[in-house]
């Protein structure tokens, strides 16, 4: 799972698909191989823990409860690039140990879906990207287009990144993340015509779509 830019709604569009694969009796399990802009929270046991948005609505999506560790290897409380983040306290996120962990999930779960950070060029460390995270693996990469002003170009543009490496793009959502876009038809119409992938879903602009769901048609075509 990756997306045109930072904020344009991937975790909702995993939590989403998470649901509708697990509608299906399938196991399903989100993992976020980096977290940044986590938070200190107190349990009900009185100690504390770090808490982050994005695995936590993985959870609660998931049908398979995973290990933390496997499904959040590495999790930092600066909310800034991972790659920063990880500086900052003195580790080198490891795709080997990323790969390793997610390689785990898979003996576990029917369907593992992986949500990377930021765009499909975010820095993991001074030499590796999200996109030698998703190269490393080999999975099918799905497009998160948060629909705005701009949306084509930086559509395109990732979807034309993600086949260099080799990748399938396996097809895309509209995330409304702009509800005063002008022309969001024609715009939605434009991506259909020149991606090259199906459109799994739209999600519509509100402040709890999470809560919502996709439509069974969503999972087909990795089913």
């Amino acid at each position: 799972m990756t997306g045109t830019d930072t904020e344009v709604g991937k975790t909702v569009a995993t939590c989403q698909l998470l649901r509708a694969f697990a509608a299906r009796g399938l196991a399903s399990v989100g993992m976020k191989p980096v977290a940044s802009g986590c938070e200190l929270k107190t349990g009900a046991d009185g100690q504390q823990y770090v808490w982050n948005a994005d695995v936590a609505g993985h959870a609660e999506a998931s049908s398979l409860k995973a290990d933390p560790q496997l499904v959040n290897p590495y999790r930092f409380m600066p909310p800034i690039a991972p790659h920063l983040a990880a500086r900052e306290v003195g580790v080198e996120v490891s795709l080997a140990l990323l790969e390793a962990r997610c390689r785990q999930l898979q003996q576990q779960a029917d369907v593992v879906l992986v949500e990377g950070a930021g765009g499909w060029f975010a820095p993991l460390n001074d030499e590796a990207f999200m996109a030698d995270l998703a190269a490393t693996l080999g999975f099918p990469v799905i497009l998160v287009v948060g629909m705005r002003l701009g949306c084509i170009n930086h559509a395109l543009l990732t979807a034309q990144a993600i086949r260099a490496r080799g990748l399938v793009l396996a097809g895309w959502v509209a995330n409304r993340v702009d509800p005063a876009m002008a022309r969001y038809e024609e715009n939605l119409a434009t991506l259909q015509n020149t991606l090259a992938a199906p459109l799994i879903g739209q999600i519509a602009h509100h402040p709890q779509a999470e809560k919502g769901s996709l439509p069974a048609e969503a999972v087909a075509f990795l089913v």
